[in-house]
């Protein structure tokens, strides 16, 4: 087997594996904490205990995704208004 039959070879399988670590970075650095974001800010004065015990176990897991987004969201109630 010649060197480019080789090379070509380990191209053409390692594409799919690349793409598979792509996705599930994807997943776990971007889509599932936005999702977290949306769903702490949308429920967080309505959530049962044990919602918020899944919630609190879902930051832990996802913690690097939610550093990366935390400095750009703001999760503050709105306040009583303007004066």
């Amino acid at each position: 087997m010649s060197l480019f039959a080789l090379a070509s070879h380990s191209f053409n399988n390692s594409l799919p594996v690349i793409g598979a670590y792509l996705l599930i970075g994807f997943l776990y650095l971007v889509l599932i904490p936005l999702f977290l974001y949306f769903w702490m800010n949308n429920r967080w004065h309505h959530m049962g205990k044990f919602e918020r015990l899944s919630i609190y176990g879902c930051v832990f897991l996802f913690f690097p995704g939610l550093i990366l987004f935390a400095p750009f969201l703001n999760l503050r109630m709105n306040g009583q208004g303007e004066v």
